[in-house]
């Protein structure tokens, strides 16, 4: 079981980190391995909709669709695999800070399968790399000092 945490300070409002980092029409943008999102279900981020991704992670060509499994507003958005090669849970959470300001915490779970298994061991810091990229990305992205283009 792979299970990686990382948390960051945003210096913006709560709902304009959530609204950005809620809609996966925008994962592209903040998320450094990930390269296209594709709704299999209307549009709504609501529990059972379905996001097809494609992702490049530890030299490999990802595809996987996640599911909301939870989204409760202001406070967390959980997604987990329905296809793809490992099963892996997902897990947004906001917190509104003095100032204005938001802490987002990014956390991904779940046990590696197949080929996966084999590179278990570079999987957890290549996991918290790769979240503390995509984490710092949002932030720059939000508080204006890097361009979503600039990948």
């Amino acid at each position: 079981m792979i299970d990686v945490q990382t948390e960051i300070t945003i210096h913006r409002p709560l709902a304009e980190v959530e609204a950005y980092t809620a809609d996966p029409d925008k994962a592209p943008e903040w998320y450094v391995n990930i390269h296209s999102a594709e709704w299999r279900t209307p549009r709504s981020v609501a529990a059972g909709a379905q996001i097809a991704f494609k992702a490049r992670f530890l030299g490999r060509e990802l595809s996987y669709v996640y599911e909301i499994v939870e989204y409760i507003p202001g406070q967390k958005l959980m997604m987990r695999t329905a296809a793809g090669p490992s099963p892996m849970e997902t897990t947004y959470e906001w917190e509104a800070l003095s100032g204005g300001a938001t802490r987002m915490k990014l956390r991904n779970r779940g046990t590696p399968a197949g080929f996966s298994k084999l590179l278990a061991p570079l999987m957890r810091p290549a996991m918290e790399k790769a979240n503390r990229k995509d984490l710092d990305r949002v932030k720059g992205i939000l508080e204006g000092t890097l361009s979503p283009a600039a990948k």
